[in-house]
This record gives structure tokens, sequence and C-alpha cells, in this order.
């Protein structure tokens, strides 16, 4: 194929392979960046007529002729060439052919190397905010949840063997929790994020008088980059997304993790909307939880990710190398992942049927109340360590006779200490045991109602 269309083709005197060709472009992929692409480039534009570089007819063609190839793009009227390598190239080739030699000028001062730096930091802020409100949206249910239910008793397991009796909403508001600190991470990434590369040109700045401040603010970035060289080569902001991103799906796929167990017939805790569920092709009584195992079966895919863009940039001297093309299929399906399954969650957790009934009946088996039993014991002055042995043997006759705590006679209790009196079936008691984690932070469904509100004016806040 002929170079006369290539912007670099000066240099040559033959064609490029047709195989080459495909395997170097980039447009079948970062097609996606076409808008910020446009963003960038109108920005560009009134900067360089401010600066006296383009005239004010010039400016004022090029932006309309970038408008115009959005329209285009936006219903679907644009023909995207693989010849033409990127998105980059083929907008300011349509371009060119649109409003005739000002179109040439628009690349004045600027590389593809800070464009596509741009174009990427701009979608991806565009990205994180999307993402951000989803997990809002989540946390949003989950507060709900936590408020409707926050008497309702569950066992808590450490080692998934009952532990001590909690609330349903203290159970909710722990998964609010890691996804507020997902939240905050995704909120501080978005700074080092906001900084603007444009005007960093191939590597080394530009020998034009740009006014990069004037730029970064029309473009909504907090600042332009210190360093051209830095700006252009790095992608530590790209992997520092993809960390959050893979923190807020290992937090998703615990939690995944839980609704299957939950769902199964052996714990019947909670019961998933039909519509998030689908069935077996031989086995008709079958309700399978897809969403939250798929889930956590595409947070793999998420880590990979991670790593893909960790072994990317660990070999590149600077500057620009062109291995950086191979940052934003991982980057870009990364995003598409999280949101999808941050949606997911989003759209079923509302419909979440808990079955109070079972999971009360669960905290009594495990003899969930003992170290309730214990703290009894304590605070009637006996050290906490023989507290210990005394409940494990009481524990120990309850298996041997089949019997919760609360179900040992007084007189049982006795035999292992003078100390327990016929106030400990106060202590023995699931609703006894969760009212007295009266704490900050603790299960007791008052606390569970004071978290929870003040986890809505949180959001609250996150939403202004």
């Amino acid at each position: 194929m002929s170079t006369e269309n290539k912007p670099w083709a000066g240099r040559f005197t033959e064609a490029t392979d047709a195989f080459v060709e495909a395997f170097t472009a980039s447009v079948g992929f970062d097609q996606r960046l076409a808008p910020f692409d446009i963003q960038g480039s109108i920005a560009h534009a009134t900067m360089l007529e401010r600066i006296g570089i383009l005239s004010d007819k010039e400016s004022k063609a090029i932006i309309q002729g970038l408008e115009g190839i959005l329209a285009d793009i936006e219903e679907g009227e644009f023909f995207w060439a693989v010849e033409l390598e990127d998105v980059h190239m083929n907008i300011e080739a349509r371009l060119t052919d649109r409003i005739g030699e000002a179109g040439k000028k628009l690349h004045t001062g600027r590389s593809r190397n800070d464009q596509v730096a741009t174009d990427v930091r701009l979608w991806l802020r565009a990205e994180i905010d999307a993402i951000s409100a989803e997990l809002v949206r989540l946390q949003s249910a989950l507060v709900d949840l936590a408020e409707r239910k926050a008497d309702a008793i569950m066992p808590g397991f450490t080692h998934l063997q009952v532990a001590q009796p909690v609330t349903f909403g203290h159970h909710m508001l722990a998964w609010f929790e890691m996804l507020n600190r997902d939240r905050e991470r995704l909120a501080d990434c978005r700074k080092r994020v906001n900084v603007m590369p444009l005007g960093s040109a191939a590597l080394a700045g530009t020998s034009y008088p740009l006014d990069r401040a004037l730029t970064a603010e029309l473009l909504g970035f907090s600042r332009p980059s210190a360093n051209s060289l830095d700006a252009v080569s790095d992608r530590d902001f790209a992997i520092e997304f993809t960390a959050a991103a893979s923190l807020i799906m290992m937090h998703l796929s615990r939690f995944s993790e839980e609704l299957i167990l939950w769902t199964s017939a052996q714990f019947g805790f909670v019961d998933l909307p039909d519509k998030f569920c689908t069935g077996s092709s031989i086995m008709p009584q079958k309700k399978n939880p897809d969403v939250p195992e798929l889930v956590r079966g595409k947070t793999g895919r998420v880590y990979g990710h991670l790593f893909a863009l960790l072994t990317l940039m660990k070999s590149q001297p600077l500057a620009y190398n062109k291995d950086n093309q191979e940052d934003k299929e991982p980057l870009f399906d990364t995003v598409d992942t999280l949101k999808h399954c941050l949606r997911a969650f989003a759209d079923m957790i509302p419909h979440l049927q808990p079955n109070c009934p079972a999971m009360e009946a669960a905290a009594k088996k495990g003899y969930a109340t003992a170290t309730d039993l214990a703290d009894y014991l304590v605070r009637k002055g006996v050290a906490f360590r023989d507290a210990h042995e005394i409940v494990g043997k009481a524990v120990r006759l309850g298996i041997d006779s089949r019997r919760d705590l609360s179900e040992l006679a007084l007189l049982e209790l006795q035999q292992f200490s003078p100390s327990i009196d016929a106030d400990v079936f106060e202590v023995l008691t699931l609703q006894g045991s969760v009212a007295s984690r009266d704490l900050i932070g603790g299960t007791a469904p008052k606390r569970v109602r004071e978290a929870a509100r003040a986890a809505r004016l949180e959001l609250e806040k996150a939403i202004l």
C-alpha cells in the first residue's frame, strides 16, 4: 500500500507490508477514545488561536470540523481506516478532507505521544467518575438493607465456623466499609490521572510557545505535567487504576462467595431474585447464582490485566515505545468488566431477600454465645483464662447432650463455676448477645442504625 496517506511518509521509500500494517494498527480498539481525542483537539486548537499560531478563521474551521466528525462517529457514519493506524490519524485525516489546509495545522506543537496520553487520561477520568457512581449506588443498597435488617440475627463466622452472633445489618455495613475504601482509593487515583501531558510533544516538549496552563484549564485538568519525558512514557496511572479495580473486584468476589454459600440449600440465608439466576438444562429444581459466580470468575480476569500492565512497563527505557500501544486493551477491559460487575451487584442487592428465621436458627448452632458466657464470668470476678476453660467444659456438655448453652439447666452450669447465677440466661440468648455489643463499630441493633445513618450522610456528600 502507498505511503502517501501516512503522516510520516516523507522518510520512507516503500509501502508498509500489509500484515505489518494490520499488526501495528490500534484503530480496531482505540476508537472509543474518539470523543476525548476530539475534546483534546478542540482545546489545543483554541489555545493555538490564543497564542497566534492559528487565525480565528482557521480555529473556527477546525472546531466546527471536529464537531461534525464527532456527530458522524456518534451516528455510526464514520469509516475507520486501518491504514491510518489509530483513532488520532483517522480523525485528523477526515478533518483535512473536510476543511482543507487548516486541518493540517492542528497537529502543530503536539505529537501522537502526548496526544494519546492525554486522550487516555481524559477517558479514564470520566470512567472513574462513572465507576464511583456505581459504587455509591451499591453502597446505598447495602445501607437500605442494613437499616431494614438491623435486628435480624445471623451467625458470624471465623474459619467458616460459627463464632458469635451478629446482625444481618452489621454484616451488610461491613461490605459498605470495604467499598467505601475502594471509592476513596479511586478518588485518590483520579488526582494523579487528572494531570495533562499535552504539550510534552514527542518527548522533549516543543519550541512553540504553547500555553499549557490554558489547555489544562480548558480540559479540566488540575495542572500540566511537570516533565515531558515522564508525561509521554509512563502508564503508572493506568496501573494504579487497575490495582484499585483489582481491590474492588476482590471485595466483590468475597461478597459473591458469601452469596453463593448463603443461597445454597445448606445455608438458605438469602434468596436472589429469579432475574439474576439461571436454571439447569437437566435438573429442573436448580436455581443457580450465576451473577455472583461470574463476578467471582471475572476477578481473575482483572488481576491478569494488572499483571499484564506491570509487565508491559517493567523494561521500557525512556521515553515512548510502541509497547505502550498494548496498554489500552487491558485497561479498556478492566473498566468494562468492573463497571458491569458493579452494575450487576447494584441492581441485584436491593432485591436480596434475607431468610431471617433460617439465619437465626443457624446462629443457635455452634454455641455462638460461648464468648458471652466467658465475659459474664469475667464480670463476676473470674480471670478470663479460667473463664475460657469453664465455658469450654460447658460447651463439651452441650455437645455430648446435643443442647445449646441456653438449654442447659442452671445446676448443670453451676457445676463448672459457683459464680454462675440465674441471670446467666440473659447473656445466653442471641438477642442479649448482640445487644451487649453496644459500642462504636459493634453489632448491637442500636449501633447498626447509627452507623447506617452516618453512612447515608456520607453517601449524600459523595453524590453532591
